[in-house]
């Protein structure tokens, strides 16, 4: 018997190109549908139907799982039938006509600009462990780029001279300019550090470990969470925080919403505008706090 959700996912990565995150996350979703369809007896995957579908948002709920992440294991189930159909393997999509879960909007949580002064103040510049960390942090949020981003970037994506960065994402490529401090950081550490912490004189990688190889997420992950604890910031900061921080703190200071979106490298426009409805959510709960008669 044909294994579907395998041959799903050969065509995500080899037709649709999706990102080992996007993949892992639609394939998950898919595995997740089909235990539960297995302790239902439905073992055919070509035999499933809309109620069957529909059924199984009422079982995501009765978990307590978030209208988010039911939206999101619908998309997924929509686009695997999708497949089946454009492959020939059904004649037509049992997940078409099932409604989405409606989400509440939810703001992204920035942190506020005293709480970043706090947060890259907290790696300390006596070894080669904080020396790094203080470049990785002043990066992220001069750049707004992702954790993905980060630790990929190679030696020739930095101009120091020019004060600016290359980010290549999705094929598309986007120069991000530095601030001074940035900029400070980052040359002492490819001066200083390092050429001390490399396992090979050929890697190319800008960031590494301790071991001296290309600084992973899982790794970076850990950094963030030491420095969390280390400024004693309540929030939960991640890398996504950052970059929001940075869309939004950009906004208050008077960028405009193309320059940010170029920036953050968001093909949709509608994508950024997020960040404007956070500044205006803000200015009224200042508003509803400060004046006398709200």
């Amino acid at each position: 018997m044909t294994d579907y959700v395998e041959a799903y996912r050969l065509y995500l990565e080899n037709e649709k190109h999706a990102s080992a995150n996007t993949s892992s996350s639609y394939l998950r979703d898919i595995h997740q549908f089909r235990d539960w369809l297995l302790e239902r007896g439905v073992a055919d995957l070509r035999k499933v139907k809309k109620d069957h579908i529909t059924t199984y948002q009422i079982h995501l709920n009765g978990l307590g799982k978030s209208p988010a992440t039911i939206t999101r294991a619908t998309a997924s189930i929509k686009s695997f039938y999708g497949y089946l159909v454009s492959s020939g393997a059904m004649k037509t999509n049992p997940a078409k006509t099932v409604a989405s879960v409606k989400v509440e909007r939810k703001y992204p949580e920035i942190l506020t600009n005293r709480e970043v002064e706090l947060f890259l103040d907290q790696p300390k510049c006596v070894d080669e462990k904080g020396y790094r960390d203080h470049a990785m942090l002043e990066i992220l949020y001069a750049t707004g780029i992702r954790v993905s981003e980060l630790i990929g970037l190679d030696l020739h994506d930095v101009n120091l001279d020019a004060g600016f960065i290359r980010c290549t994402s999705k094929g598309k490529e986007r120069i991000i300019p530095l601030y001074p401090t940035a900029v400070r950081a980052l040359q002492d550490y490819i001066r200083d550090i390092r050429p001390r912490i490399i396992a090979d004189p050929d890697e190319q990688a800008l960031f590494v470990n301790m071991n001296g190889e290309r600084m992973s997420r899982q790794g970076f992950w850990k950094i963030i969470k030491y420095y969390q604890e280390q400024a004693e910031i309540k929030k939960d900061i991640t890398p996504h925080m950052l970059r929001h921080s940075f869309a939004v703190h950009l906004l208050e200071n008077g960028a405009d919403l193309r320059s940010i979106q170029e920036m953050l490298g968001h093909a949709d426009i509608s994508s950024t505008q997020i960040y404007a409805h956070v500044v205006k959510k803000q200015l009224k709960d200042v508003y509803i706090k400060a004046h006398p008669r709200a």
